[in-house]
C-alpha cells in the first residue's frame, strides 16, 4: 500500500450569505480566534489553533439552500470536542443564543460518542461531536 499523499486537514473554505454573523458563530459562541480578514474578497478566517475555516461572503442572495439529499456538496462540518460536559455546555451556548438546532446531544450509533447537529447563521449544518474516549 502507498504512503497518503495528504497529511490532514489544513482549512475548510464555507461560502456564506451572512459574513459577519457566520464569523461571530466561531468567535463568541464557539471560542475560536480570528486569524485575518480580506475585504476586498471580502473573507474572515477563524481557528481553533487546529484548523483554520475561511469564511467567503457571496456576493448575491442564494437562490435555494443547500439540500443534501439532492445537491452536491457539503453535508456538514463536523468539529471534535474534548468531553461530554464540553458538548452538553456548548448545545446549552447555542440554545441560548437563538441558534437553529437540529438535535441536541445524542447518542451516536451504538456509543460511547455522542453528537449534536445545528446550522451557523448562513444555514450550513454543523455537527459538535464528542468520540466518548
Amino acid at each position: 500500500m502507498n504512503k497518503p499523499t495528504t497529511k490532514g486537514v489544513h482549512h475548510i473554505g464555507l461560502a456564506v450569505s451572512k459574513l459577519e454573523e457566520s464569523a461571530n458563530f466561531f468567535t463568541s459562541l464557539l471560542g475560536w480566534k480570528e486569524v485575518k480578514r480580506n475585504e476586498e474578497y471580502p473573507a474572515i478566517y477563524v481557528s481553533d489553533g487546529s484548523i483554520m475555516v475561511t469564511l467567503w461572503a457571496i456576493k448575491e442572495e442564494p437562490f435555494i439552500q443547500f439540500n443534501r439529499r439532492k445537491n452536491i456538496g457539503l453535508h456538514h462540518v463536523a468539529f471534535s470536542v474534548e468531553n461530554e460536559g464540553d458538548l452538553n455546555q456548548l448545545h446549552q451556548r447555542l440554545a441560548d443564543n437563538g441558534t437553529r438546532i437540529e438535535f441536541a446531544p445524542e447518542q451516536l450509533g451504538q456509543g460511547p460518542a455522542r453528537h449534536m447537529m445545528c446550522y451557523e447563521p448562513s444555514g450550513i449544518r454543523v455537527e459538535f461531536i464528542w468520540l466518548g474516549k
